[in-house]
């Protein structure tokens, strides 16, 4: 067909769409008028909604609609959106009055929603005014003119698949029975669906439902794929805690996805502002940009920030002068180091700096340690050099040294930032600033961090919510919840056990890197390196390339990327285990033609490029294929780089191996449809 045959065929099907669309809106004007005791405004928007039916939608009418002013709600719609809890106002009365009691309308929505293991974040009041152009926000509530509604419902994100709009309305038809269904009249009734067993009334099948809503999420793009809460977990966020609580779990349990539809459902339930914190300062972006597609009405009311940053601002909204210069400090370690570490005894446990570097870092510092009887009696948790007294006693005269340069160059480092930080939130006297603080990545934090965080809320209901997974830690040290005195009593620990993300294979090539390092997690208990986890997902792949040369190998890397699927370089992610290694592949995959977006700077809208960065910056983040090119070769993997060799002790070079597996451990637990492994035989 040529072009101006194609062309005229586009005409063709566009006239025919106009004259079925203008078809469907005389048929829901002419439905509209049975009611007639509402006003000609009311009725244009009850018309505009029943438009939507013919497109798959399903709307629910309150059959005293009109004759009770008062009701909470005129209508529920249903469609791929979501669930829309609706209330129409003719007048020009303020939208404040109809507030309380369509957000009561949709808290009833929820709850029975809820029982589906539909997410709250897909319920949405909406509160429409008639003969009006409008478009904006009341909290939660959308507030939307008779010419927007349309408009707006359809550009929704799609959430539910067409089985799903057909089960929740039929559930909510058969919960409030004071709302009757209602569609255009221009074809025939469908007949009833045939009974399927294990239909638990005959009606719908919760678990074909639950198990469509799965399928569907990993179809779609991966940004919408992080987001998807499995309807098992939706008490979970729904839950009311008595005080500090901590969901676990290992990778891929959907801890994440839990910690954000909780964000959102304690933003629409208090009237105070949401803090919500990790370590890596990368994290905050994407999860704002997910929070926003997930409930935009409530996501200005989420603070998304990296623990440090946060820090900072704190400060200076205090007044506390902060000096922070990681360069210089660094400058001084080094100097302290020359002139009294590398004579001490530490340098025959370890010549190495960095080790005890780490060792003020997250031991002494990170747990805010000032007097050196403290040092000498803490237990060093996830260290294994055994330091006895007069070691600690050197570790302490470097650390002195250090603070001592520190202060000569007038600077601080990280750890002075979070401890300036937790002084002057304990000191405050003012009521808490957050309604609740939520922590992800909780085992990357110091003690001092967690301290901080537990400051601003306490012990208060709902307040602190920690989310993470000992096994994932990616930094030395460690500590327990008692020591930041957080009590996680009875059912306020949950542990997640079901993996959504990683095939089997995918899954047991990762276990296999740290089957042999068993952990304590952040409540003391000794765990194996190898856990036993339910999993739901079956089709993911490992592909493992061998090859004699970096220059074979990468060409195979090279051959890979350039054999997957059209848009598929949209949901890969190409990690290195350090960032000279990130600036290597990003010139082979520049020089190559192929598009490279640094995860740095990814903020988590979709991007057709590959995500390149660190198996650090990848943290919180999932792909569906995932490249890890010469992964078993992994620089200063158990001796640091410069160290001679012999020179270190066993007990140190196991706890850097033991470190470096947990890192390749997270990476490849990134991967939930393919994970390549590249190697360079050497020899």
């Amino acid at each position: 067909m040529g072009a101006g045959g194609a062309a005229s065929q586009r005409t063709q099907e566009a006239r025919r769409q106009e004259r079925l669309l203008r078809e469907q809106w005389h048929a829901a004007r002419r439905q509209a008028l049975r009611w007639d005791t509402a006003g000609e405004g009311e009725q244009r928007v009850l018309a505009q909604l029943l438009v939507l039916t013919a497109r798959g939608w399903r709307l629910l009418v309150d059959r005293r609609w009109s004759r009770t002013p008062a009701a909470d709600a005129d209508m529920l719609l249903v469609g791929p959106g979501g669930v829309f809890v609706v209330d129409v106002t003719a007048g020009r009365e303020p939208a404040e009055g109809h507030a309380p009691g369509l957000l009561a309308a949709t808290k009833a929505a929820e709850s029975a929603v809820a029982s589906l293991g539909m997410s709250p974040v897909a319920v949405q009041p909406v509160l429409v005014f008639a003969g009006q152009r409008l478009d904006a926000s009341l909290g939660r509530i959308r507030l939307l003119g008779e010419h927007e509604i349309g408009p707006v419902l359809l550009s929704q994100r799609h959430r539910l698949r067409a089985e799903s709009v057909r089960a929740i309305a039929d559930h909510l038809e058969r919960v409030f029975p004071g709302y009757a269904g209602s569609a255009i009249d221009q074809r025939p009734a469908p007949a009833p669906e045939p009974h399927r067993p294990g239909s638990p009334d005959g009606l719908f099948d919760v678990q074909g439902l639950r198990d469509a809503a799965l399928e569907g999420a990993r179809r779609a793009p991966i940004e919408q794929w992080m987001t998807f809460l499995h309807p098992d977990q939706v008490a979970l966020v729904r839950r009311d805690w008595s005080g500090p609580a901590r969901i676990s779990g290992p990778a891929g349990t959907g801890k994440t996805a839990v910690a954000l539809h909780r964000a959102a459902h304690l933003a629409r339930r208090t009237t105070g502002r949401i803090l919500y914190v990790t370590f890596a300062n990368n994290l905050p972006r994407v999860q704002s940009t997910f929070l926003k597609a997930m409930a935009p009405a409530v996501a200005d009311r989420v603070d998304f920030r990296s623990l440090h940053s946060w820090a900072q601002e704190f400060l200076q909204e205090r007044g506390i002068p902060v000096r922070l210069h990681g360069d210089k400090a660094e400058t001084a370690f080094s100097l302290a180091w020359k002139n009294v570490g590398r004579a001490s005894r530490l340098a025959a446990l370890d010549p190495a700096p960095t080790y005890w570097h780490e060792e003020i870092d997250h031991v002494i510092k990170g747990r805010g340690l000032t007097r050196f009887e403290e040092y000498a009696a803490v237990p060093r948790r996830r260290r294994r050099a055994s330091l006895h007294r007069t070691h600690r006693q050197a570790v302490w005269e470097l650390y002195e040294a250090y603070e001592a340069l520190r202060g000569e160059r007038g600077v601080h480092d990280f750890n002075d930032v979070l401890s300036l930080a937790l002084a002057e939130a304990s000191r405050r006297r003012e009521g808490p600033p957050y309604a609740a603080v939520i922590v992800d990545e909780v085992q990357d934090l110091t003690l001092v961090g967690v301290r901080l965080l537990h400051a601003l809320v306490g012990d208060v209901p709902n307040g602190l919510l920690l989310v993470g997974d000992g096994q994932q830690t990616v930094y030395p040290g460690g500590f327990r919840l008692t020591d930041a005195g957080i009590d996680i009593r009875g059912d306020r620990g949950q542990v997640l056990r079901t993996n959504y993300r990683n095939s089997k294979q995918i899954l047991d090539a990762a276990l296999t890197v740290v089957a042999d390092d068993a952990f304590e997690d952040l409540d003391g208990v000794r765990t194996s390196g190898r856990r036993d986890v339910d999993l739901t997902y079956h089709d993911g792949d490992v592909v493992r390339v061998t090859r004699p040369t970096v220059e074979a190998h990468d060409r195979e890397l090279l051959d890979a990327l350039r054999s997957l699927p059209e848009g598929a370089l949209a949901d890969t992610a190409l990690l290195c285990p350090s960032m000279r290694a990130v600036g290597d592949y990003q010139r082979l995959l520049t020089q190559a033609g192929i598009p490279v977006c640094q995860l740095e700077h990814y903020d988590g809208r979709a991007v057709d490029a590959v995500k390149l960065g660190t198996y650090r910056r990848a943290k919180g983040l999932e792909f569906k294929n995932v490249f890890l090119p010469r992964h078993d070769t992994v620089p200063g993997h158990g001796t640091p780089a410069g160290t001679p060799a012999g020179t270190e002790t066993s007990e140190t070079a196991r706890e850097r191996a033991e470190l470096l597996r947990s890192r390749l451990f997270v990476a490849m637990t990134r991967a939930r449809d393919l994970l390549w492994l590249g190697s360079v035989t050497t020899g």
